[in-house]
């Protein structure tokens, strides 16, 4: 489930961290960044538990019309098709979604206000109307009408952020990451999967494992040599004056240039580069890819980037 580019959100902020401590250790360092990567799984799993408590406030709502003392005939045959969805049945019989949770004991119990604030804006949409008028649904409709819930009501609520900086410091940027991994996620389900069908696996597989321990690695232990390398191509500036989180993008970029044989050098620069969009100011991102290319050739031409595999040798 991780991505690559999460990763290295990851490993940059456990840096951070890390150099503005001045008593942790390696060891603690690493355990933490692992522990922020497996916070963005609890946050995948509480994420698809929202869309069960929400079908589950629709079924209570349901129930209580029907026990009315004058119930009427729309009361007594409620549309059920969104308690219904194939999609949501799928998640709700799902034993490893259903055992994830309760290991985690993840739950929005204490936000019923959420819950009921959620599902109002989906009954209020006209999206969720089409849906539920609709004389027949397919698969198709089930996925459309949750992936509408993920993307625009749940994507788009500020209260559910406010909630989610509450419950955890390492979710304020894994929310658009997580959904969008939700709707990977439903894409592969099928009507009548099995109750034992898997979700997304924390790591792709040992080696995004063993990228995200080396990354880190390398960057703690070469971090004096790489501020060299970068010091010798700020021509007319003073280390000094580069802003702390441009010095660790650009030190990371090293590394995967140097570290890491089977990364192709314009990947690992347009990652970082894009990083600098995000983390520090508009003006950086010019400057850490002119600081980037320069090194990149520097390095090229020292015979201290070599890439391997096919169709990276000789890049």
């Amino acid at each position: 489930m991780i991505s690559r580019r999460i990763i290295r959100i990851k490993v940059m902020q456990s840096l951070y961290a890390f150099h503005s401590s001045s008593d942790q250790t390696i060891k603690q360092a690493e355990t933490e960044l692992f522990h922020s990567i497996n916070k963005s799984y609890d946050l995948y799993h509480l994420l698809l538990l929202l869309l069960l408590d929400v079908r589950k406030h629709a079924q209570e709502l349901i129930e209580q019309r029907m026990q009315k003392k004058m119930p009427t005939p729309e009361d007594l045959n409620p549309n059920r098709r969104f308690i219904n969805n194939s999609i949501v049945t799928n998640l709700l019989n799902n034993q490893p979604l259903q055992k994830y949770i309760e290991l985690k004991k993840l739950n929005w119990t204490d936000f019923p206000q959420l819950i009921r604030n959620i599902y109002n804006k989906l009954i209020d949409s006209e999206a969720y109307k089409q849906y539920m008028s609709k004389a027949e649904t397919t698969l198709a409709d089930d996925r459309a009408i949750i992936d509408f819930f993920y993307i625009t009501i749940v994507a788009e609520s500020e209260e559910l952020y406010e909630i989610l900086e509450e419950k955890s410091i390492y979710w304020n940027d894994d929310t658009e990451f997580v959904i969008s991994m939700i709707l990977k996620t439903i894409q592969k389900f099928k009507p009548n999967s099995s109750d034992l069908k898997s979700l997304m696996p924390l790591f792709k597989d040992e080696d995004d494992i063993d990228f995200t321990k080396t990354l880190f690695r390398k960057a703690v232990l070469n971090h004096e040599d790489n501020r060299q390398i970068i010091e010798k191509h700020l021509h007319n500036w003073d280390l000094d004056r580069v802003a702390f989180i441009d010095l660790l993008i650009m030190e990371l970029a090293l590394c995967e240039l140097m570290h890491f044989p089977s990364v192709p050098s314009k990947v690992t620069l347009n990652e970082y580069i894009d990083l600098a969009r995000y983390y520090s100011t508009s003006k950086s991102r010019n400057f850490i890819n002119g600081i980037l290319d320069k090194m990149l050739k520097t390095l090229k031409a020292e015979g201290k980037v070599n890439k391997t595999g096919r169709g990276l040798i000789g890049e």
